[in-house]
């Protein structure tokens, strides 16, 4: 080596890093441009879909009157007393079961009114009470299906507890088919003009279809006509039977 030749420093080696720095280089997020602009649009769409579900919220409550909130009003109200009713009902079927006097004679008669309320509500039982008469003209043969089950729904939402159309018992497990003219219940085509019958409190059905954009205004939308005759007693006689379960059986009672 020459003396004129500059002189180079020392190479200076690093110390290998051991494996856990290495899995926490690799660990380590790595936050780019990209990344926070896709945060902030996330952001963003979330509070304008909290936002736009609070509005709409408020808009359907506010669109109404102030007619229509107290009826809102009453029927939750009138909900919560039947509630409350049904529960204390429980309470003393409750008590008299625990009590000790006369047990057997208690649970039989508790027995019989719930297969009395089952047979009822099940269908399988005719029923009677106050109720309405419900008459729903199709002269053009333009109301759908999906307009009659509105009703059926309107009229559960109001506390029926037994319902018919044209001499047919509606049920749970009861459904709308068919084509606007042509409307076919359980099987069964159904021909205008459509007669229901429901058993329930007269008036809160009465204003629960009449509700504006409700059932009664949906019929009128497929080009027909709804009346309402509320009534001291409605009789319904249509019984619908229990279909046999296809893959349902008792479990045999366990031996001692």
């Amino acid at each position: 080596m020459s003396l004129d030749e500059p002189q180079r420093p020392p190479r200076q080696t690093r110390a290998p890093a051991d494996g856990w720095d290495a899995v926490r280089r690799v660990l380590r997020p790595r936050r780019s441009r990209s990344q926070l602009i896709i945060g902030v649009l996330c952001a963003l769409l979330g509070f304008a879909v909290v936002t736009q579900v609070h509005q709409t919220s408020e808009t359907n409550l506010s669109g109404l009157t102030q007619d229509e909130l107290v009826r809102i009003l009453d029927e939750a109200t009138d909900r919560a007393d039947a509630l409350s009713a049904e529960e204390a009902d429980l309470q003393r079927e409750r008590e008299q079961l625990a009590s000790g006097s006369d047990t057997r004679a208690a649970a039989l008669a508790a027995a019989e009114r719930n297969a009395a309320a089952q047979g009822i509500l099940t269908g399988r039982l005719p029923a009677t009470g106050p109720g309405v008469k419900i008459t729903v003209s199709d002269p053009d043969g333009q109301v759908r299906p999906l307009t009659l089950l509105n009703m059926l729904e309107e009229l559960r939402n109001a506390g029926a507890e037994a319902v018919s159309v044209n001499g047919v018992r509606v049920v749970a497990s009861s459904s709308f088919t068919g084509s606007a003219g042509s409307v076919v219940l359980d099987e069964q085509l159904l021909e205008a003009p459509y007669l229901w019958e429901a058993i329930g409190d007269p008036d809160t059905i009465d204003t629960a279809l009449g509700i504006p954009g409700g059932a009664s205004a949906a019929v009128r939308r497929d080009g027909g006509h709804a009346s309402v005759a509320k009534l001291d007693s409605v009789t319904i006689t249509a019984v619908t039977r229990a279909a046999d379960p296809r893959y349902a059986t008792p479990v045999p009672a366990s031996t001692p």
